[in-house]
């Protein structure tokens, strides 16, 4: 676990908040018609409710293919990729751009969309993260999107990447993330109004990457985001945990999740995060309401925790995770009625038991997290920040 200031394991808890919710069938029972959640007062709502009732992360799922439109679009294409039922979302606005759009709105959730690697230009990425930093003054992430298959990369000419290619790209990626969010130092700017000159051009450097598919010289066009680093949030499966700042841990026990964040701890990642997705007892059992919305469209397996019952039990489930992992990322299965359970029920009791981690207005996300600022690689050894 991260160190702490007391003997209480802290979580950290994410929400992802795409859609209306995780089942393919949530938007049949979120109150609303379909097209509202393409809104943007929909999305203000979630966000706004996440973050006042203490939530430390939101994240943004999507996928290079509309909602249903084909195996691409489907969990099978990545833990992030949305749901493959055709009676899921209506659609859905780019993740990136739903997060800009309320990182004005904000001022302490961090805000993480899922940005996939392959149909995207990294450099184009990576200045995308670095703006949405600067936007948020630092509360920016990235989940890191796994979809490379072959409908989903022929929306760009690409072709299919095998798994060990995905693996290949997904470590380059990151790493000229990495580099690029480094290629200006954080005194590069300089805005010397005697010589007219705006930055010190020997602060700001070229990379030179040199991947197994791409290259990228750099530098950045943005100055090095506020955090320094954005906070990397990379799904197990992609096998990129030295490289990770958050890996995401999708298990279906808590055996097998405390043996993969053991894996990845091992292997460098500073954070750990369960997967977990939830269908609370509101208004009828858990059990009962899962049962409705499996009538309109399957559940299909995931491979993630999955809960189905009270916001008490529910409790002592994130009480057992607590003992071997650093987070948890909730997956409502319908926001509309499980975001306000868990804002009413499970967030107090873990706030009341110490157990919560509260984010602090102003905050940003590696403070949250209880992650370092990076010094930058290029900088001098003086110059570098702890």
């Amino acid at each position: 676990m991260t160190d702490h200031d007391d003997a209480l394991p802290h979580l950290h808890l994410a929400l992802e908040a795409d859609g209306d919710g995780a089942h393919p069938a949530a938007w049949r029972h979120s109150g609303r018609p379909p097209g509202a959640v393409l809104t943007p007062r929909a999305l203000r709502d979630v966000v706004a409710a996440a973050e006042d009732g203490g939530f430390s992360l939101v994240t943004f799922a999507d996928s290079p293919l509309p909602p249903g439109a084909g195996p691409d679009a489907g969990p099978d294409n990545g833990p992030d990729a949305g749901p493959s039922d055709a009676t899921g979302p209506a659609g859905r606005i780019e993740a990136g751009t739903r997060a800009a759009h309320v990182s004005l709105l904000t001022d302490r959730i961090g805000l993480a969309p899922v940005l996939h690697i392959a149909p995207t230009e990294p450099f184009h990425l990576d200045t995308q993260l670095a703006s949405l930093d600067h936007a948020s003054h630092g509360r920016a992430g990235w989940v890191v999107g796994a979809a490379a298959g072959e409908v989903a990369l022929a929306t760009v000419g690409g072709a299919a990447l095998p798994t060990a290619g995905l693996v290949r790209e997904t470590a380059d990626v990151i790493d000229t993330a990495r580099a690029l969010w480094d290629s200006w130092e954080d005194d590069a700017v300089i805005k010397d109004a005697a010589t007219g000159r705006y930055l010190d051009s020997d602060r700001v450097h070229h990379i030179d990457f040199e991947g197994a598919s791409f290259t990228v010289k750099g530098p950045l066009i943005t100055p090095r985001p506020p955090q320094g680093q954005v906070v990397v949030l990379v799904p197990d499966a992609l096998e990129a945990d030295p490289r990770a700042d958050v890996v995401l841990v999708a298990r279906p026990d808590l055996a097998a999740v405390a043996a993969r964040a053991a894996t990845a701890r091992e292997s460098g990642a500073p954070l750990v995060f369960a997967e977990v997705e939830v269908v609370l007892d509101a208004g009828a059992p858990a059990a009962d309401r899962l049962a409705a919305l499996n009538e309109a469209a399957d559940w299909p397996e995931t491979g993630r925790l999955r809960h189905v019952g009270s916001p008490e039990a529910l409790v002592g489930l994130l009480r057992r995770l607590a003992e071997s992992v650093d987070g948890v990322r909730l997956h409502p299965a319908v926001l509309a009625v499980d975001l306000p359970v868990l804002i009413g029920r499970v967030l107090p009791e873990l706030a009341a038991e110490g157990l919560r981690h509260t984010p602090r207005p102003g905050g940003t996300l590696r403070e949250t997290l209880g992650l370092p600022r990076p010094a930058n690689r290029f900088a001098a050894p003086a110059a570098t920040h702890a």
